[in-house]
């Protein structure tokens, strides 16, 4: 298991940062996908046709996100080697600096899941902010 931390900037202030995280309808403008999301603790939710999914465990508006997030067969109550993703959103003076955690990624997925977030997730919603 791997742990992996990364800053982004994105050019939108935190509250249109959180929204776009956490909105079902703001998720599709960006990703261009249907998301399933809630700001509900203990929600599931499900994002780029169910290729990410898990379990909504903690919400600060406009500051921050904690999720479980399931590999394969992950054990739902094995909170001991649970991958956690936690986001947090700090007001900047070029929008918002989101300091990203994800914790025990699975070693084969690891790669994958780094790519994942600068390519995908986070290369998505920057592009999606520019001007």
């Amino acid at each position: 298991m791997k742990d992996y931390k990364k800053h982004f900037i994105l050019a939108a202030p935190p509250e249109e940062v959180y929204a776009a995280l956490t909105n079902p309808a703001t998720i599709q403008l960006w990703t261009g996908e249907v998301a399933e999301m809630s700001t509900e603790p203990g929600s599931e939710f499900s994002l780029w046709e169910s290729s990410i999914v898990g379990k909504n465990l903690e919400f600060e508006q406009d500051k921050k996100i904690v999720q479980q997030w399931y590999f394969g067969d992950d054990d739902e109550e094995d909170m001991a080697n649970a991958s956690i993703v936690t986001i947090k959103l700090h007001p900047s003076p070029k929008g918002t600096d989101v300091e990203l955690k994800h914790t025990n990624i699975p070693d084969e997925a690891y790669e994958d899941i780094t790519e994942g977030w600068n390519d995908q997730y986070f290369g998505a919603l920057i592009d999606f902010y520019k001007e």
